[in-house]
C-alpha cells in the first residue's frame, strides 16, 4: 500500500512538473511606426504626375515581413496627419465624401493596431474627421483631445476623450499587455478658428500624461507603456499655456513610459533621453511622407511569471526602394485611376510659367498670383501671402487640378482681418527678419544662411519654414537690408497711390492659418493679443482657399502672371548682387 501511495505520488509531482508555467520565459515584440504619412499612399504623385518612392504601399512590403517573421508579437501604428497632403486625400474629403474615407480604407486594409489624431486631421473640419473617426476600425487615439467641458479636469476620465476617440489603446502579444497613450500637440487654437473644432478642447500634454500614466497604471498595470505622439520632440509655439511640441518635456516630466513614438515635426530622430527618475525613455520619429518607418525591437524576461529584465532598441529603416505591394495597388486601383482622372481636368491655361523660389529674393508671379486673386475674391485693401513651398514650379501651358495643389498646398480657408497700418508694418517686419539678413557689407548674404552647405542652409529655414516667410500686396514699400531687425520695412503708399497711414483701419486678407495665430506673425509680429484675434474677423469662406482659387481662374480661362513689383531689397546697389548670390547657392546656376 506504501509503496503504491509512493508511486502515486511521484507520478503527480511529474505531471505537475510537466504542466506548470516554465521557470524563465522570453518574448519578442516588433513595433513599427509611421508618421506624417499626408496622403502619400500610393508609389504616385498627383500632383507632379509622376511616380514616387516610399509611400504606404512600399512601406507594406516590409510591414507584412515583420508579420511573418513576428507572427502575433508585432504591432503597427500610425500617428496622424493623414488626412491632408496629396491630392487623392482632398479628392476623398471634399469630391467624394459619400464614399469611406481613403485614409480610413488604407488605415484597414494595411490592419493598424492603434492610430492617433494630428493636426492635419482637424484642419478637414467637422464633417469629414467626424466622418473618419467612424469609419477608421483600430482605436484612434487622442488622450489630450476633450469634451470642451471637461477641458483640464483633475482626474483621467475615458467619458472626458471626443466622441469615437480614445485616451489609450490595450494590447495583448504572448501574455505581455501593452498600453499605448496617443496625444496631440495642443497648438491647433493657435492654427484654426474655432469653428473647425467646435466642442473640443486641447490639453496640454505633460498635465494631461501625468493624469493618464496615473490612470493606467492603477488601472491596467501594463507590462509596456508607450506614447504615440502627434508632437515634435521641442520647440515650436510656447506659450504660458502649452508647447507645441512637447515629446521630450512628457518624456522626463512623467516617468512611466518605455518609447515615445512621435511625429509632427517631419524629422527624424531615434534616441533615449533620462527622465526625472533616472530611467531612460526612447524617442522615435520616422519624419514623413513615409520615406521611412520607426521601428522598436522589445525583449522581455519574465521569472515564475513576474518581469524582470526589458531590452528595447530602436532603429529607423528606409522604405524608398522596398518593392510595390501589388496586392495593395490592385486592390485600390479604381479609386488611384479616379484620382488620376479628377487631377487631370483642366481648369485653365497660364501664358508663362511660375516659381515659388522667386518669393524670397523679390516679387513673383507665383506669389503675386494668389495675392492678387485674395484680393479680388475678398475685395480687401491688403493681401498678405507666403510661399507654401520651397521650390514648386508651374508651367506654361495648360493649368490642371493637379496644379492647383502646387499653386496651394493647403486646405486653409480664406479670412479677411481688421487691422491698422501700424500692425500690418510689424506683421511685416516679424516676417522679412525671419528670413533676411541685416548687410553690414556688401560681401554679406541678403538672406539668413549659411556660408556652408546647402543642407545646412536649409536647416535655417528656407526648406521648412517658408510658409510663414509673407510678403504683401494692396501697399508699395521697402525692405532696408541694412536696418536691424524690428526696423527693415518702410511703407511707401497704397498701391492705388492712396496714402498710407498707420493710425487708420484696413482690411486685410489672408489665409486661415495666419488668420488664427499661425506663425506668430499676428500675435508676436503685429502685437494682436491671442484671444482678441477672432474679433477681428470680418469674414471668412466656407470652403478652403484653393477651391475658391479655382473658381476664379476658370472664369478668367487664360492667364499671364507677372510680379506685381509693389515692394523691392534696398539698398540695390548692396541687395541686388547679394540676392544673386544667395539664389545661386541655394537653387545652382
Amino acid at each position: 500500500m506504501k509503496k503504491i501511495l509512493l508511486l502515486s505520488i511521484i507520478t503527480f509531482g511529474m505531471l505537475l512538473n510537466i504542466y506548470a508555467k516554465p521557470a524563465s520565459k522570453t518574448v519578442r515584440l516588433k513595433v513599427i511606426e509611421t508618421s506624417d504619412v499626408h496622403g502619400h499612399f500610393f508609389p504616385y504623385d498627383f500632383m507632379e504626375k509622376k511616380p514616387i518612392k516610399g509611400t504606404l504601399v512600399r512601406a507594406n512590403t516590409y510591414i507584412n515581413k515583420q508579420r511573418q517573421q513576428y507572427g502575433d508579437n508585432f504591432l503597427l501604428i500610425d500617428n496622424g496627419d493623414i488626412l491632408q497632403g496629396q491630392p487623392c486625400v482632398y479628392w476623398s474629403n471634399y469630391v467624394m465624401p459619400e464614399d469611406e474615407n481613403l485614409a480610413a480604407s488604407v488605415i484597414n486594409y494595411m490592419k493598424y493596431d492603434a492610430e492617433t489624431v494630428g493636426n492635419h486631421d482637424i484642419e478637414p473640419g467637422h464633417k469629414v474627421y467626424d466622418k473618419w473617426i467612424r469609419e477608421v476600425r483600430c482605436p484612434l487615439l487622442g488622450a489630450n483631445i476633450v469634451k470642451e467641458e471637461y477641458k483640464n479636469a483633475d482626474a483621467a476620465h475615458p467619458d472626458h476623450i471626443y466622441h469615437g476617440l480614445h485616451p489609450y489603446s490595450v494590447h495583448y502579444k504572448d501574455g505581455v499587455k501593452i498600453c499605448v497613450i496617443g496625444m496631440l500637440t495642443p497648438a491647433i487654437p493657435n492654427w484654426l478658428n474655432k469653428s473647425i473644432w467646435k466642442g473640443i478642447e486641447f490639453e496640454e500634454m505633460v498635465s494631461c500624461a501625468k493624469k493618464w500614466v496615473k490612470y493606467i497604471q492603477e488601472t491596467e498595470k501594463p507590462d509596456l507603456l508607450f506614447g504615440l505622439f502627434h508632437s515634435g520632440k521641442d520647440g515650436g509655439i510656447i506659450t504660458e499655456d502649452y508647447e507645441e511640441n512637447a515629446t521630450a518635456a512628457v518624456a522626463y516630466e512623467v516617468p512611466g513610459f518605455d518609447i515615445i513614438f512621435f511625429g509632427h515635426d517631419h524629422q527624424v530622430h531615434n534616441e533615449w533621453i533620462t527622465n526625472k527618475e533616472g530611467k531612460q525613455v526612447l524617442l522615435i520619429d520616422p519624419s514623413c511622407y513615409v520615406k521611412n518607418v520607426a521601428e522598436a525591437d522589445i525583449e522581455l524576461t519574465y521569472k515564475k511569471g513576474k518581469l524582470t529584465k526589458k531590452n528595447i532598441s530602436g532603429k529607423i529603416v528606409s522604405v524608398l526602394d522596398e518593392d510595390i505591394d501589388q496586392e495593395m495597388l490592385t486592390h485600390f486601383a479604381p479609386k488611384i485611376e479616379a484620382v488620376k482622372q479628377y487631377v487631370d481636368r483642366k481648369i485653365g491655361r497660364f501664358e508663362n510659367p511660375i516659381y515659388t523660389r522667386d518669393s524670397f529674393f523679390g516679387n513673383s508671379a507665383f506669389t503675386d498670383l494668389i495675392h492678387n486673386l485674395q484680393l479680388q475674391i475678398s475685395k480687401a485693401d491688403v493681401s498678405f501671402n507666403a510661399p507654401l513651398s520651397f521650390n514648386s514650379v508651374i508651367k506654361a501651358g495648360d493649368v490642371t487640378q493637379a496644379d492647383m495643389f502646387k499653386l496651394y498646398r493647403f486646405e486653409n480657408l480664406l479670412f479677411v482681418l481688421r487691422m491698422t497700418g501700424e500692425e500690418i508694418r510689424k506683421h511685416l517686419e516679424f516676417s522679412y527678419d525671419m528670413w533676411c539678413n541685416t548687410m553690414t557689407s556688401p560681401e554679406d548674404h541678403a538672406l539668413r544662411l549659411n556660408d556652408n552647405s546647402k543642407e545646412d542652409q536649409q536647416r535655417t529655414g528656407f526648406q521648412y519654414y517658408t510658409f510663414n516667410f509673407d510678403s504683401a500686396s494692396g501697399i508699395d514699400y521697402e525692405v532696408d537690408l541694412t536696418k536691424p531687425d524690428g526696423e527693415k520695412v518702410r511703407i511707401l503708399q497704397m498701391s492705388n497711390g492712396e496714402p498710407f497711414d498707420e493710425q487708420k483701419w484696413y482690411k486685410v486678407v489672408m489665409n486661415s492659418y495666419r488668420a488664427n495665430g499661425g506663425g506668430e506673425l499676428l500675435t508676436k509680429g503685429a502685437g494682436i493679443p491671442q484671444d482678441s484675434l477672432e474679433s477681428r474677423v470680418l469674414f471668412h469662406t466656407d470652403m478652403d482657399q484653393r477651391h475658391y482659387l479655382t473658381e476664379e481662374i476658370m472664369k478668367m480661362g487664360t492667364i499671364d502672371p507677372q510680379p506685381n513689383n509693389n515692394w523691392k531689397f534696398v539698398p540695390e546697389e548692396w541687395a541686388k548682387p547679394a540676392l544673386e548670390r544667395d539664389r545661386k547657392q541655394l537653387f545652382g546656376k
